[in-house]
């Protein structure tokens, strides 16, 4: 691995740890349904005796997500911490994104979509294990303070899978949440439509603003001869 590749590398740990942060939001304001709604909803009557223990999973979920956002912040800006403290929550998202996917499976024998929330934490975890091996870990350095250029680049990335996260819920929530023909993930329809236009725009904007800043630096000198 040369230091190019280990830039590579640390922007796709980065835009993972946006796409996990966006999931366990997502996942945590998502299992409002088994937490507090099962009296509403038949298909969810299996989790009637569970709601405690899924408020608690609600609530974790989101948390855990925030603090995802805060290291993903520390991560794009650089912080002699941020490796140490994203492997952390990774490791506290993945424990809870499983307990949830595995009590959803025990319970009414379906995983899905706590299945995804899991499988994005520990794919994640797994990205940043292999940062720690010999031969990576020293050109993937997220302690020291990146470029302009490099952190609009990275978080512009992460915004943009974010924001394509919330706006393809319908595809990886699935049939899922619809009963009756009524997708309950209507309900949210307005602010993750809003939230992922703005995430996805202003990533591209990010993106955009880091390719014409890399182009001015690229840009060859112009070396003035004097006249003879």
């Amino acid at each position: 691995m040369n230091p190019k590749t280990g830039n590579t590398f640390k922007i796709v740990a980065i835009v993972f740890m946006g796409m996990t942060a966006a999931m366990n939001i997502l996942g945590g304001i998502g299992t409002v349904c088994a937490a507090f709604l099962t009296k509403n909803y038949p298909p969810l009557w299996a989790f009637y005796d569970y709601q405690l223990q899924y408020r608690i999973l609600m609530i974790t979920t989101i948390l855990v997500g925030i603090i995802n956002v805060w290291v993903l912040m520390k991560l794009v800006r650089g912080s002699p911490t941020a490796y140490r403290n994203a492997l952390i929550i990774l490791v506290v998202g993945s424990i809870i994104g499983g307990t949830q996917y595995f009590a959803s499976m025990a319970i009414r024998g379906k995983g899905v979509p706590a299945n995804i929330k899991f499988y994005t934490n520990l794919v994640t975890l797994l990205i940043f294990g292999l940062i720690s091996l010999p031969g990576i870990r020293e050109f993937v350095d997220f302690s020291k303070p990146a470029s302009k250029s490099e952190k609009a680049a990275s978080g512009g990335l992460a915004a943009i899978v974010a924001g394509a996260a919330m706006l393809s819920v319908y595809w990886w929530v699935g049939s899922s949440h619809i009963y009756m023909g009524e997708n309950w993930v209507d309900v949210l329809q307005a602010p993750l439509i809003i939230g992922g236009l703005i995430l996805t725009l202003s990533g591209l904007g990010g993106v955009a603003w880091a390719m014409f800043e890399s182009s001015k630096g690229a840009a060859p000198e112009v070396v003035h001869q004097p006249k003879t």
